[in-house]
């Protein structure tokens, strides 16, 4: 039978295939991704494909339509059924698959889906996802196969490896967790049992309407219902997930939220302890109080491009034991596989806390005060965007700024700095801006509006954009 599929454009994105269910993304987009991949693994001796859906209500049938695709090439597929990403990436790590696809719309609205992909051990993006659409377009794929589908459970095995590295004794800890009826739900529930502490699960079941709340951790509207819940219990703290639990959100026992960077302040001292000098590594959008603490605690800061594939390959060709992201993707490889994974994560914070004298608060009251603006996002088309870019590079070097241009540019000064980058998955423009003075942070946001007015763009509204971080 013959084979080739044209993909819409809009779908291919630099970290995943992802689209609108109906419009933009269909099961023949899943079939023509598991035919193509498949041919892709097949044909470099490759024999396995590890295969995982997450709770949105079409889930099913794209994982399906995918499985289905996959088994045309001739390849076998281990079906992981539903679960979290990171639950994808363990059967990957540990049944040695030579390559791993998650079906999940991750933390965009119900009407989202998509597909994350690996090669073996490494995550499948950018130029990989450009040729498989090329393939599929061409249909160059290998001839038609029988492979075989084998389902397994390896939740209780996720569960007990991530348990092996709870290091926090028998301290009893009270915990608010907030699944967002996201697809950790079932193994959460297995997690906490076997946990010592107080365990209270906010929207526990798994439903893909997400009737609770928007399934992102890394919006504060989206914490209310948590924060509201730690002040109600008094917790310790409280755990949120985003919806396939490959990002985490944390509040204190105040109600703070504790951002993805001053997470990973934390993780880095206690990590840095044991593997002194290590380079740790977070992107570009975290705080500069973020890289001075990782240097104060003896390790090597590293400010990489946003992204979590982006990351993870700079992790593997650094040899770096932890990173993370603002957007709460955290990755160990001290113990761990690498990988980001949320519930990984959470047990980790969770124990740094059990045997600290220092409540999550009292580290958060810690950290060196800054004001920032949040991520503000604002549309610009694909191409033009990478072209600003490189006049506001340009003409800040020509200035003599200080100026680093590892994803977008980031300026430095006197006040704090700013941040202007381009989307690899929106058309948009992503900047951001922090300083230790309501003053110097008026000052770094008027020196982005002189830049983005210079390249004929209109400058977002930073009202109401400053908040304490």
């Amino acid at each position: 039978m013959s084979f080739s599929h044209a993909f819409n454009p809009t779908s291919l994105r630099e970290y995943d295939i992802r689209g609108v269910v109906g419009k933009t993304l269909t099961e023949a987009d899943g079939f023509a991704i598991g035919r193509t991949f498949g041919s892709m693994i097949a044909r470099k001796g490759g024999s396995t494909v590890a295969v995982g859906y997450d709770g949105r209500t079409h889930s099913p049938q794209l994982e399906k339509a995918l499985v289905d695709g996959i088994k045309a090439s001739g390849v076998h597929v281990l079906r992981v059924g539903l679960g979290p990403t990171p639950l994808l990436y363990f059967a990957a790590f540990t049944r040695g698959t030579d390559g791993a696809i998650m079906v999940t719309g991750s933390h965009n609205p119900p009407e989202y889906n998509g597909f994350k992909m690996m090669i073996g051990k490494k995550p499948f993006f950018g130029q990989d996802i450009l040729e498989l659409g090329r393939l599929a377009a061409a249909g160059d794929v290998v001839a038609e196969g029988q492979g075989h589908a084998e389902t397994v459970d390896l939740s209780d095995d996720y569960v007990a490896r991530i348990v092996k590295d709870w290091d926090g004794g028998d301290q009893k800890l009270k915990i608010v967790w907030d699944n967002g009826n996201g697809a950790a739900g079932e193994v959460l529930q297995k997690l906490v049992r076997h946990l010592p502490g107080e365990h209270q699960i906010l929207f526990g079941d798994i439903d893909g309407h997400f009737p609770n709340h928007h399934p992102d951790p890394t919006v504060p509207k989206n914490l209310e219902a948590l924060i509201a819940a730690v002040k109600g219990s008094k917790a310790d703290i409280g755990i949120a997930f985003d919806g396939d639990a490959d990002r985490i959100g944390a509040v204190d026992g105040d109600g703070n939220v504790f951002f993805g960077d001053q997470m990973l302040a934390v993780f880095a001292r206690d990590v840095l302890r044991d593997r002194p000098g290590a380079i740790i590594i977070s992107d570009v959008k975290a705080s500069q109080v973020l890289f001075d603490e990782i240097a104060a605690a003896g390790g090597q800061p590293l400010m990489w491009k946003t992204g979590h594939s982006l990351i993870k390959a700079k992790m593997a060709e650094t040899g770096s034991p932890l990173a993370a992201e603002m957007s709460g993707h955290v990755f160990f490889a001290d113990k761990w596989f690498g990988f980001d994974d949320a519930l990984y994560a959470a047990v980790r914070l969770l124990g740094i806390v059990a045997r600290s004298p220092l409540s999550l608060a009292e580290m958060h009251a810690a950290l060196p005060k800054v004001i920032n603006t949040p991520e503000l996002r604002f549309d610009c088309d694909d191409v033009r965007k990478f072209t600003v870019i490189s006049e506001v590079a340009a003409r800040l070097k020509d200035a003599g700024a200080s100026v680093s241009d590892t994803d977008g540019v980031r300026v430095k000064t006197a006040d704090g700095w700013w941040l202007l980058r381009a989307s690899n998955t929106q058309s948009v423009l992503v900047a951001r801006a922090e300083a230790k003075t309501e003053d110097g942070l008026a000052r770094l946001k008027a020196d982005l509006v002189t830049q983005l007015e210079a390249s004929g763009i209109e400058a977002p509204d930073f009202e109401q954009a400053a908040s304490g971080h």
